[in-house]
């Protein structure tokens, strides 16, 4: 069994490996490879590898992989990569298979200067680029340098404009906050709808020179083919539209380009080796087969095609609907759930400050119950002061009674004094005293300047010294003094028996008096004689403020 060869292709996306027999043709690898990334537009697409003398050559599907100049590697390297262009993207990319790998070509091509674009036109195509990557510009997601890591820019741009790296990331962000809403698949296809509007957009460069040896560039595209100036690929200098051309052919070197006008000249130019005009001519023929399928009715196999990318479309877009409505859903569900978070902080915020209020009205209520607690002693206290106040005031009316009765009495006993009968006052007791007495007690009272309130006690102390009654009730202080009425004295002494007689003269009744017997005007005289007696005043805590001595009988005393 012959020996099995092992092939890598690589697509835009992904490489697939394989194992081919000897004996299998292009179309089969072909076949087998569309088959396997699920491809059905395949007319547009080719296997490209790299000859024996290191030029890129499309795969012949009639013919044997083996036989085929392919560079001899193991695995064998070829690349899965579009061989013709669409004139309109938007009409003619029926799957999104199909689209995807035109995009990754058509931006490789871009970003590798292989296609110009201008500056403002590669910031637009970035943005369509990052859409198509990342989907809708999130702030919260796509921070600062979210691009750092991706090539969305052509060398010749940046260098072309002195910015850096985060003004170009600034740019392309602004133009991406755009998209917002749009497909993945949409932002593909926006991008090759601008791409296709550019000059050097789907077209095969070829070296060649015309009669003069004048080095000129063959381009071959979906409308025809255009000759160009060696420095400038951008404008061609003459075109031949595919409707214009009757006949092409080459001969070896020599290519020649017949217009349907045969009274035209023949275009003819020459490139450098046979293989290059047999490389010019396949692509012509598929272009041009490709430009008259366009203007003939879809196929049976198209026309399925574009039913069943229609239908998934449509059953994109419900999903897409159906997508929004649960992301918008989902979104009011967020607000309403962010909605409730903040009035939960609120309600906890308030709660706060209610057990922070609650707490600050238990501190005042346990003040107020302090200072109720206070002015409530203090209202006791205030009472009992009033209570006091008022027992200090009823004493001081009965003070005021008694001195007003006090007063009284001194008055009576002014009177008394002038009636010549004095009296002493020892509580509810009065006590008549001689004049002198009387004088001498209120003299001693006034200059110690004491006011008896409650009760005037007089002690009286009996003593050696005898004393002698007068008639008037007066006392002769240790026997020295002289009666008024003429007694002599003897020794100190009166004598017991002397009796006074009215005038001055002794009574001749009794003649003396003995031990026991009665005066004259009913006088007493206990046994024993007088006797002299002392007295003193004391106040309430017995201290003495008036002494004196008192000659006194004891039935003097009422």
């Amino acid at each position: 069994m012959p020996k099995a060869v092992n092939v890598r292709v690589t697509t835009m996306d992904a490489e697939l490996e394989f194992a081919v027999l000897p004996s299998t043709t292009g179309k089969q690898l072909f076949d087998q490879v569309v088959k396997t990334i699920g491809l059905r537009e395949v007319w547009y697409f080719g296997l490209q590898y790299t000859d024996g003398k290191g030029y890129p050559t499309w795969l012949k599907l009639e013919k044997k992989v083996a036989s085929q100049d392919i560079k001899k590697e193991n695995p064998l390297q070829f690349k899965f990569r579009a061989k013709f262009f669409p004139e309109d993207v938007s009409e003619e990319l029926i799957q999104d298979i199909t689209q995807k790998l035109f995009f990754l070509q058509v931006k490789e091509g871009i970003l590798s200067d292989e296609v110009y674009c201008p500056p403002e036109t590669a910031v637009l195509l970035a943005s369509y680029s990052v859409q198509a990557k990342f989907g809708d510009f999130n702030k919260e997601v796509h921070r600062s340098g979210y691009l750092t890591s991706d090539r969305l820019l052509p060398q010749r741009v940046q260098e072309q404009h002195h910015l850096s790296r985060e003004q170009w990331e600034e740019r392309i962000q602004v133009w991406h906050e755009e998209h917002r809403g749009m497909l993945k698949e949409d932002a593909m296809l926006e991008y090759l709808k601008i791409a296709q509007d550019l000059e050097m957009y789907g077209v095969n460069y070829f070296d060649i020179k015309n009669k003069k040896g004048t080095e000129l560039w063959l381009g071959v595209d979906a409308l025809g083919l255009n000759i160009y100036e060696k420095d400038d690929k951008l404008t061609p200098k003459i075109g031949f539209p595919w409707s214009e051309i009757r006949n092409i052919s080459f001969n070896d070197k020599k290519f020649i380009i017949k217009p349907i006008d045969k009274k035209a000249p023949d275009f003819v130019f020459y490139a450098a080796r046979l293989r290059i005009n047999k490389r010019i001519l396949q692509l012509c023929m598929g272009n041009h087969e490709l430009y008259m399928r366009r203007r003939k009715p879809d196929t049976i196999e198209v026309q399925q095609m574009k039913a069943q990318a229609r239908e998934e479309k449509h059953q994109k877009q419900l999903e897409r609907a159906q997508l929004e409505n649960e992301k918008k859903k989902r979104e009011a569900i967020e607000r309403e759930k962010d909605q409730m978070e903040r009035e939960k902080q609120d309600l906890v915020m308030r709660l706060y400050q209610f057990e922070e209020k609650t707490k600050k009205a238990e501190r005042e209520l346990q003040d107020q119950v302090q200072r109720a607690m206070m002015l409530d002693q203090e209202r006791q206290r205030a009472s009992d002061e009033a209570a006091r106040l008022e027992m200090e005031r009823q004493a001081a009316l009965l003070a005021k009674e008694e001195l007003a009765r006090q007063a009284e009495d001194q008055m009576k006993g002014q009177e008394q004094l002038v009636s010549g009968r004095h009296v002493y006052i020892e509580g509810s007791q009065q006590t008549l005293l001689s004049k002198a007495t009387y004088n001498e007690y209120i003299c001693r009272k006034t200059v110690k300047q004491y006011i008896a309130v409650g009760t005037i006690r007089m002690f009286i102390e009996p003593s050696a010294t005898p004393r002698r009654h007068t008639e008037r009730g007066g006392h002769t202080e240790g026997g020295r003094k002289r009666e008024r009425s003429g007694h002599k004295e003897n020794g100190g002494n009166i004598e017991r028996s002397g009796h006074r007689e009215r005038g001055g003269h002794k009574n001749k009744r009794g003649g003396r008096t003995e031990r026991g017997r009665h005066t004259e005007r009913g006088g007493h005289k206990e046994r024993g004689g007088h006797k002299k007696r002392r007295w003193r005043i004391v106040d309430e805590n017995n201290n003495i403020v008036v002494t004196d001595s008192l000659q006194a009988s004891l039935g003097d005393s009422t």
